[in-house]
């Protein structure tokens, strides 16, 4: 269960109860003020990732290699956007859990990233096999 979904309306409940009892409405609206300006926060950064991604081709990426060294589990999907600039080019059926998505570069070398719950919970990086080049010793 995700409790940051029931932890984040609690507690901005309970800090408008608390500004209430100690300052009355003065209380209120300052601390409603708060809660609105951090709201516009995220709400502003996602849209600039979003915007972002936007000009980008979508599930491209500059270097499936430096993306997967970048990644770590526990990462939500926009900040994976964030990253790539682009959005994740689907590989499951809409609305199914686990969600694949994966980024490919100009070599052919893609990251097939798994989110489970907007978390991503594995990653793996595919290079092709160089033709004509010897294996290294």
């Amino acid at each position: 269960m995700n409790f940051q979904k029931i932890f984040i309306p609690v507690a901005g409940v309970v800090a408008v109860a608390l500004a209430y009892r100690q300052y009355g409405w003065l209380g209120v609206v300052a601390v409603a003020t708060g809660l609105v300006m951090w709201m516009l926060l995220h709400f502003t950064r996602m849209m600039t990732v979003l915007r972002r991604a936007a000009d980008r081709p979508i599930g491209y990426v500059g270097s499936a290699v430096m993306l997967n060294a970048k990644l770590k589990p526990g990462v939500n999907l926009m900040h994976v956007i964030a990253m790539t600039r682009a959005l994740g080019k689907p590989q499951s059926e809409k609305d199914v859990q686990p969600e694949v998505f994966r980024w490919t570069d100009g070599t052919q070398s893609h990251v097939t990233c798994t989110f489970v719950g907007g978390k991503l919970a594995h990653h793996e990086l595919f290079r092709p096999a160089e033709n004509g080049l010897p294996p290294a010793p």
